[in-house]
């Protein structure tokens, strides 16, 4: 947003910007008076005599990028040697970039990281996502985002090929097909997308094809369920009893192998067609992988590796790696990276315990740029950087996140539940797109019981509503209805229940239907992170409505 990007310019007091844009020159215009340091806008394409004329009445330069190469190259065959000199005095803690967070709790801190932070985890990240020199990877994320820029590191750094498209499924699967790279790191909404709209496209074409790629999937989950316990590819907090489960499980394995065999042929390979024959894997990082998702590839041969970091650790900490991946975790922390979980009391636990992950190492930031107040809160005195995510260490030192301290909701019963496993399990649902769970009512103030907002996936409600004879005007008017309510109900109550594991504190007690999509800006960070306190500000009077009721 514009208020954002403002914050962030005048914060940290930028004179040279570089832009799109047309566009983007006008927003930086229009936000001048907040930004009084900019001295020079540099655009990447052609700016018009107009807008030029107004960056001038501003006391601003507008450059096309075109014209500084041309200038750039005059340069250098003055300064033959002026590059190279200049990078020669660069030291590792020198800094090399500030980076704001998207800032999905409040205002965005920006975080100082130093040559060293990011060159740090490149050696051993090249081990666990490979390209081969002249190899494609196809990129969606923002260019500016800290996943991003570490991936692009590390194609540049095995000589690879980086694509750039955007994450918008007609255009990407355009682009998958076009291009048929061999990598594809993407945030898990993107991966969740994907999985929807096979589904989606399956469901239209209904009869027996639909009935065959259902038995087809449930098989290939049944049968990859069972193969992760022969193979021990299944994240451990104890010992496996893998002798005793040995001679029952091997039956059904080989039972079920010819009809997963089947079922590649018939119906799986079509769908990895779907992302070019080329295809080695793609990367989930930047937020929680839904399980069912990671089921699902994992079952039909589409290799995901799930990968977890933050800004803050420049970013990657751990990624699953391709050539021996476990299920259900992100992987173990890279050499030189250590990790520790702690209590509430910064008691340190030992592994197969939940509470707070904590890093040290040479990749944790310098900290937050004018803000060493916000730095001492993140840093502990031995030198720890507090990730504020829960997680639990396995037997074998590989990380499974548990969600977000700062999400955690607090019931008036002092009930302590993590809302990220609830709302995973409510987005399984093939009528519903989004949830988001809250606990406290719209003045912040804890309540006894759960509710959720629910953004139903428009599809298929109104394939709902045209098998089950429902009239309707407008989608609005649609998600209204009594019969769609109760649908949703329905869906949110079965989900959440015991039988699911869920105890009884956490099952939700009502829910409201909203139907205005997500956007990027308003309730999603870049990244596609949902920002929980900016859709409590939105939906508030939903909120005083659940609670009042």
């Amino acid at each position: 947003t514009e208020t954002d990007l403002a914050y962030i310019l005048s914060f940290s007091e930028v004179e040279i910007t570089i832009v799109e844009n047309e566009t983007q020159v006008k927003k930086l215009l229009n936000i001048k008076k907040s930004i009084p340091a900019l001295k020079t806008i540099i655009s990447f394409e052609e700016v018009s005599e107009d807008t030029k004329s107004e960056c001038e009445k501003k006391n601003v330069a507008c450059l096309w990028f075109r014209d500084l190469q041309k200038s750039g190259h005059e340069w250098r065959k003055q300064h033959p040697d002026a590059v190279e000199q200049e990078l020669e005095k660069g030291k590792p803690d020198d800094l090399a970039t500030i980076i704001f967070t998207s800032g999905t709790t409040g205002t965005p801190k920006g975080v100082m990281l130093s040559h060293g932070n990011i060159l740090c985890q490149l050696d051993e990240v090249t081990e666990r996502i490979f390209l081969n020199p002249g190899e494609r990877a196809l990129l969606v994320l923002p260019v500016w985002h800290a996943f991003q820029r570490a991936v692009e590191y590390v194609i540049i750094a095995q000589g690879g090929t980086l694509c750039y498209s955007k994450p918008i499924g007609s255009v990407l699967l355009q682009d998958l097909q076009k291009l048929d790279p061999y990598l594809l790191p993407a945030v898990p909404r993107v991966w969740s997308a994907v999985y929807d709209g096979i589904w989606r496209k399956m469901r239209k074409t209904g009869g027996i094809t639909f009935t065959l790629f259902r038995f087809f999937v449930a098989e290939a989950l049944l049968w990859s369920k069972i193969d992760r316990k022969l193979r021990r590819k299944n994240t451990r907090f104890g010992p496996d009893y893998l002798g005793f489960w040995w001679p029952i499980l091997v039956w059904p394995w080989l039972l079920l192998y010819p009809i997963k065999l089947l079922g590649n042929l018939l119906v799986f390979r079509k769908i990895k067609a779907m992302v070019g024959k080329n295809f080695r894997s793609g990367i989930a990082g930047g937020g929680a992988f839904p399980k069912n998702v990671d089921s699902f590839f994992w079952a039909i041969g589409v290799n995901i590796q799930e990968g977890y970091g933050l800004t803050e650790t420049s970013p990657i900490i751990s990624v699953r790696p391709i050539a021996d991946p476990i299920f259900g975790n992100v992987g173990t922390p890279l050499r030189g990276m250590e990790v520790r979980v702690v209590d509430d009391d910064g008691i340190i636990l030992g592994r197969c315990k939940k509470g707070t992950l904590q890093i040290k190492g040479a990749c944790v930031m310098q900290g937050y740029y004018k803000r060493p107040d916000l730095t001492d809160k993140v840093m502990t005195v031995d030198g720890w950087f507090d990730t504020g995510d829960i997680a639990i260490l396995s037997v074998n030192n590989e990380i499974q996140l548990r969600g977000r301290k700062k999400d955690t909701i607090v019931l008036q019963g002092g009930e302590n539940i993590e809302p990220l496993p609830i709302e995973a399990k409510i987005n399984e649902s093939r009528f519903i797109s989004t949830s988001v769970v809250f606990g406290t009512n719209e003045k912040g103030i804890d309540q006894k019981y759960l509710v959720a907002l629910i953004l139903p996936d428009q599809d298929a409600i109104e394939t709902y509503a045209a098998e089950n004879g429902i009239t309707f005007g407008s989608y609005e008017e649609l998600a209204e209805t009594e019969a769609i309510q109760k649908l949703l109900e329905g869906e949110v109550f079965e989900s959440i229940s015991a039988k699911n594991g869920f105890k009884s504190f956490e099952r939700i007690n009502k829910i409201a239907v909203i139907t205005k999509p997500f956007e990027v800006g308003v309730e999603l960070s870049a990244k596609q992170e949902m920002m929980r306190y900016r859709v409590a500000d939105i939906y508030k009077d939903k909120l005083a409505k659940l609670y009042k009721d």
